[in-house]
């Protein structure tokens, strides 16, 4: 079996953006990979919200269990926030130890203090010194080329929404320097975001931030493309889209007793598609062989009288 390390290196030799929209549960990246796109998220934030715990409070084992789940389910690469690497440098080598062995390809740590604080959802921000982050992500990347060095190590920094872009990329071309793949910023306005990959040593991870508070723009895959930027992560996707059409479906169901935004027809290929997305079939062929093949040929004999 390939693995999704391997399958993310070999996408991004095709210098092809990368979209991966974000899930939080094996079902939901299925559908992802059933929609044709090359890789998915699986980010702190929508783990938080899927948990009812929030990101920030998150632990390690927490988040990769919703990751492996997720990296499990599907054949094509899944990438995770491992938030400040849970610790120090040692703390990070075993987080991409735990990470490799959980089917992930790849994940990013970003230069906030650990644990960070609830405020980090109102942007404010606790960065740590640029020399410690750069330890981190040197001490992560030795461990990325002792265990698998097709995983992907993605630096990620918070500086510009603080310190402005010019210290974001010193930060992010630091953490090239010594070995991370990938980086993340934060651009502020279309004059950053188009300017950032020119800055950059490494390919551009974007963060499409639906419903984001500090007026970061979103852009379609073709304009990042455009202006450079390797990979597009669409952060709250999943959970911003199951919250608002789950809560309008219960709101209706409660005052009227009824649900009318999906025909009977609707839930009946729905359940099919569910049904097929697990594989039951291939699981009603195996049982046909072994366990249910007396039940099968008694109605057979049955349906010959």
């Amino acid at each position: 079996m390939i693995r999704g390390s391997t399958r993310l290196r070999a996408l991004m030799r095709s210098k092809k953006i990368i979209s991966m929209p974000s899930a939080y549960d094996a079902i939901t990246a299925r559908l992802i990979q059933s929609a044709g796109f090359p890789g998915v998220y699986n980010g702190g934030f929508v783990t938080g919200g899927m948990t009812c715990i929030t990101e920030p409070m998150l632990t390690m084992t927490e988040q990769f269990q919703v990751a492996s789940t997720v990296a499990n389910a599907v054949s094509v690469p899944v990438v995770t926030d491992a938030g400040g690497g849970y610790g120090e440098p040692l703390h990070c080598m075993r987080t991409v130890r735990e990470a490799i062995r959980g089917g992930i390809a790849g994940i990013h740590i970003e230069d906030q203090q650990f644990p960070k604080r609830a405020h980090y959802h109102t942007y404010i921000e606790h960065m740590i010194p640029r020399g410690e982050f750069v330890d981190k992500i040197r001490y992560a990347c030795k461990q990325r080329d002792a265990l698998d060095r097709d995983f992907v190590i993605i630096a990620r920094s918070e500086a510009c929404r603080i310190e402005g872009l010019p210290e974001a990329m010193k930060r992010i071309n630091l953490a090239a320097d010594v070995g991370a793949d990938v980086g993340m910023v934060f651009p502020r306005n279309p004059a950053e975001t188009k300017k950032a990959p020119k800055l950059s040593k490494i390919p551009l991870m974007y963060v499409q931030s639906r419903g984001n508070r500090d007026g970061r723009p979103l852009y379609s895959l073709a304009q990042l493309q455009d202006m450079g930027y390797g990979m597009c992560i669409d952060a709250i996707w999943a959970v911003g889209i199951h919250f608002h059409f789950m809560k309008k479906a219960l709101e209706e169901l409660k005052a009227t007793g009824d649900y009318t935004g999906m025909t009977p027809q609707d839930f009946v290929v729905a359940r099919q598609g569910v049904e097929d997305m697990i594989g039951l079939e291939e699981y009603y062929a195996i049982e046909r062989d072994t366990v249910e093949k007396e039940t099968y040929r008694q109605m057979k004999k049955g349906k010959k009288k």
